[in-house]
């Protein structure tokens, strides 16, 4: 019998994101226990690739998403529940470099209008250097104009896509801890947290002008322990360093190394596929190793 096609949309993330999971979700899905989720919880949204590729094969029940940047949950949640007016809104502004400074520097988020301030972050995130979203010491958005030829701000079929997965589920901007403590039996969860910086000079983790430093991993690492007595499923991903590995090995937890593609180096000679952990709360298939391909 022949496979059956549907035209209808499927959600794509619709924001570039530092870190973005496309190039490891293999490795993600692989691990995700089989069949229908009934509650899965991401605490460190960012893009969502990883929601959206669950929601595009119809297995999630419910979903608790959380982040920690406001900006970014406001966009979310304006796609949730108007999406057409967004879609509208992003395209008011020209793209050039006059009007990105402008938009940048002298539009304050506090005082547009709540579908203006969602568009921006999109209208931003779709013209920036690199699709980066960083933000300095001050709290503000500081990356530059990124001079492409062609721009689209908005790909109105994914937005309205993104707007129907996230139709029954609830965005929250908490800290991290408040969101895992919601995962009870038979849920799943999955972190993607800020990583541990692999040198002094290739630190990236400033997404929204908050530390996220060793204090904060290893109260996530305590956390995410914890999971298993929650009766819920957790997957992880870090970078691969020795700060890392001693701090999941602490808590029995279970190591793989995968490698990933990051595209975030401004040199495109130092980009490529890079070590990274991918960490479960317990074995992922039969007979795992509790510690896998560790030094």
């Amino acid at each position: 019998m022949a496979k059956r096609t549907s035209s209808r949309p499927t959600p794509r993330p619709f924001l570039k994101w530092a870190g973005g999971k496309r190039a490891l979700m293999d490795d993600i899905m692989q691990r995700i226990p089989d069949g229908p989720i009934e509650l899965f919880v991401e605490p460190f949204l960012g893009g969502g690739a990883v929601f959206l590729d669950l929601a595009r094969q119809g297995r999630i029940k419910r979903a608790i998403l959380n982040d920690r940047n406001p900006e970014l949950v406001h966009t979310w949640r304006t796609v949730q529940r108007e999406p057409d007016a967004l879609i509208e809104a992003v395209q008011q502004w020209a793209v050039d470099s006059e009007t990105y400074y402008h938009v940048r520097d002298e539009l304050e988020p506090a005082a547009l209008s709540p579908i203006d301030r969602a568009a921006r972050v999109l209208w931003l995130n779709r013209t920036c250097f690199n699709g980066l979203y960083r933000k300095n010491r001050k709290g503000k958005f500081n990356v530059p104009f990124g001079k492409y030829k062609r721009v689209n701000l908005a790909d109105a079929e994914n937005i309205r896509a993104v707007s129907a997965a996230l139709r029954d589920v609830t965005i929250h901007d908490f800290d991290f801890e408040s969101i895992m403590l919601m995962a009870g039996r038979d849920a799943v969860v999955y972190c993607d947290p800020p990583y541990v910086p692999v040198s002094k000079t290739s630190s990236f983790n400033n997404y929204d002008g908050l530390p996220f430093g060793m204090p904060e991993q290893a109260r996530l690492a305590e956390a995410f322990s914890a999971l298993e007595e929650q009766g819920a499923f957790g997957i992880l991903s870090n970078s691969w360093t020795e700060e890392t590995l001693e701090l999941y090995e602490r808590h029995g937890l279970f190591i793989d190394q995968v490698f990933a593609r990051r595209n975030i180096n401004s040199k495109a000679g130092k980009r490529g596929p890079v070590p990274e952990v991918m960490v479960t709360t317990r074995p992922w298939q039969t007979a795992a190793p509790r510690v896998a391909n560790i030094r």
